[in-house]
């Protein structure tokens, strides 16, 4: 990839605060259209990352460009081509959903008649309208988070940055913001740089990177770093009477040692589509159920982040 595609680039991007080292030295190259997950746990350094792209916080060491614009040099023409939405709402709770739009639509100098329109667009794609005129104040936490996202594309940016969106929400309305969030990349082709410690939001990025204690530790796509560190799938079987002789054979068709439990065995395999064949004419009328498990991507961080563990293909040594 030519870095002419990339619309974020950090090129050994670091930030101190004192003796602590927030973010060591990062290099990073997000495409055009590209949802990009930039994982960790609390304290990673996640935040910092994002507030150095967005010319928040100056770096400490390297450099960063976005839309082709350096960070420091240029962070005007950078804020003018993203938008934000931070962990926390920075919405006014006294004004309706309609003034906070209005407001910010004036801020980034739209003229009347296009922010009229985009505030109609936004209002539509947010599922916002009836409540247009209502206070903020009186919004649910997903609801207000939904025009935090109305806000953060209301003058088209070219990337959209996201510190932990889905900070403070229930499943269900954690669930509909990654439904926009996803159309937005889908539909819409925004670039979108996404923050979060909950693992299992980052599967429909296009890549990742696991981030800890301010380095990179993994980066790829999610399925790349499941087959990588992610481990073996297992197949659970259910049955009636798995004697020894059965568990050897087990073992001895799929090269590995199936795990007694309760209620059968567990077999850990490379792949279940091309074990299954071999083990179900063995089991017979003795299997009352299977299940099947693959490697998350949780999984993926706990092997990145366990001490020796190695790290995946791009992943700093």
């Amino acid at each position: 990839m030519s870095s002419a595609e990339a619309v974020v680039q950090a090129f050994g991007l670091g930030k101190d605060y004192g003796k602590l080292r927030a973010v060591d030295a990062v290099d990073i190259e997000v495409r055009h259209g590209e949802f990009f997950g930039f994982l960790g746990p609390n304290g990673a350094g996640k935040t910092t990352m994002i507030h150095m792209l967005t010319t928040l916080v100056a770096p400490t060491r390297g450099r960063a460009e976005v839309v082709g614009r350096d960070v420091v040099a240029e962070p005007l023409a950078v804020r003018k081509s993203i938008g934000l939405v931070f962990q926390e709402t920075t919405l006014d709770g006294e004004l309706s959903a309609e003034e906070n739009l209005q407001l910010a639509g004036k801020l980034y100098g739209l003229g009347r008649a296009e922010l009229r329109a985009r505030i109609e667009e936004v209002l539509a794609l947010f599922e916002l309208t009836d409540r247009r005129h209502d206070s903020v104040r009186t919004f649910s936490g997903g609801m207000r988070r939904q025009v935090d996202l109305a806000r953060g594309i209301l003058h088209r940016p070219a990337v959209l940055f996201l510190d932990e969106p889905t900070l403070g929400l229930d499943p269900v309305n954690r669930g509909r913001v990654w439904g926009f969030l996803e159309r937005l990349a889908s539909e819409e082709g925004m670039t979108l740089f996404l923050t979060t410690h909950y693992l299992e939001e980052a599967e429909p990025c296009d890549r990742v990177m696991i981030v800890d204690r301010g380095q990179v530790i993994a980066q790829g796509t999610p399925e790349e770093l499941k087959r990588e560190l992610g481990g073996r799938e297992s197949i659970e079987l259910v049955m009636s009477d798995p004697d020894p002789r059965l568990l050897a054979e087990v073992a001895r068709r799929t090269g590995t040692e199936p795990r007694r439990t309760a209620t059968g065995v567990i077999v850990p395999v490379d792949s279940a589509e091309a074990v299954l064949p071999l083990l179900l004419p063995l089991i017979g009328d003795r299997l009352e159920s299977l299940s099947v498990r693959r490697p998350t991507l949780d999984d993926v961080f706990v092997a990145a982040t366990t001490p020796g563990g190695a790290p995946a293909a791009g992943a700093p040594a």
